[in-house]
């Protein structure tokens, strides 16, 4: 059978990824050392105060945070998480895309979907257990939710192929300090590998909406991570917007990876002192207040965003 023809989308993110052998760079076998020790001084302070019974948790998500809106940051740690339809999409999404992989014939998006739900709901964890009882209208427009993902992905990218080792929600996890520091992630999708110390693994987080300079260091933090567990930075990064179906890459450096030890050890500072209380947490309005939990009550949230913002907060409540 002949190859079904690309659309330019597709054709851009094949030329993105794509490297010939010789293209690919090369990293010293001492680098996961270096980073290892530059990580471990930087955070050494602290590590009297962390047990490994209790370690210090330091993930994408809560980097982000305190590097932006440290109020924020605590207010969502002390909510109480509930699973709802836009929260399970990414995790179902992910699943089905992982499954038209290694599906015979020619997956459709909502036989995945629904393949997809029907797995996870198996599961032993929190979503397995929202699946098995939410009301059926939820699960209506979770699945309506992650099919038009599901569909916007298949139109974007080219069918991955195995012989691409392609990973959806990849697990990635070093230990710092004997284990009173972990840090951790989760990576949408990978592709490639590494041969011995040359790069090959592209990490790519999957995004709607536009582009943030937060994004960026998201990955970056994953590359950190890749590195300290195989000893192989990651060749490439990519942030792809799914509704613009535009890719936003950045090769991966000793450079970048230093920068990443520096946030990442900034933020786990923080993010100890506001644990244990050593820290009033400091606001930093943008428009991500929108969102935020903690607006009705901070008036420098609400200031930022002014009177038209909070009118059709207003209105959408």
């Amino acid at each position: 059978m002949e190859p079904t023809p690309l659309n330019p989308a597709q054709q851009e993110v094949l030329d993105l990824l794509g490297a010939a052998p010789d293209e690919r760079p090369t990293f010293a076998p001492s680098l996961r050392d270096v980073l290892m020790a530059e990580l471990e001084d930087g955070l050494a302070e602290i590590a009297p105060e962390l047990t490994t019974d209790d370690p210090l948790f330091v993930s994408k998500r809560a980097l982000s945070n305190v590097h932006g809106c440290e109020l924020r940051h605590v207010v969502e740690r002390g909510a109480e998480f509930a699973w709802n339809a836009t929260i399970a999409r990414g995790s179902v999404a992910h699943k089905a895309i992982e499954l038209s992989v290694h599906w015979r014939g020619e997956p459709d998006p909502l036989d995945m979907v629904d393949e997809a739900m029907a797995r996870l709901a198996n599961g032993t964890d929190g979503l397995a257990d929202w699946l098995s009882t939410c009301p059926e209208g939820e699960r209506a427009e979770l699945r309506a939710l992650a099919n038009e993902r599901v569909v916007t992905f298949f139109e974007c990218f080219p069918p991955l192929k195995a012989r691409w080792v392609p990973v959806t929600e990849g697990r990635l996890r070093t230990d710092l300090l004997g284990g009173r520091v972990v840090l951790s992630g989760r990576t949408d999708l990978s592709l490639g590998r590494a041969i011995g110390s040359t790069a090959g693994k592209v990490i790519i987080d999957l995004k709607t909406g536009a582009f943030s300079p937060s994004h960026l260091d998201d990955l970056r933090f994953y590359a950190l991570v890749e590195t300290l567990r195989l000893g192989t930075p990651p060749r490439l990064l990519a942030s792809y917007y799914l509704d613009s179906g535009r890719a936003h890459p950045e090769a991966v450096t000793e450079g970048l990876l230093h920068a990443a030890v520096e946030r990442t050890i900034d933020g786990a500072r923080i993010l100890h002192q506001l644990e244990v209380g050593t820290k009033e947490p400091v606001t930093r309005p943008s428009r991500s207040c929108r969102w935020c939990p903690a607006l009705a009550g901070c008036g420098a949230g609400r200031a930022h965003l002014g009177d038209d913002d909070l009118d059709e907060l207003l209105d959408d409540d």
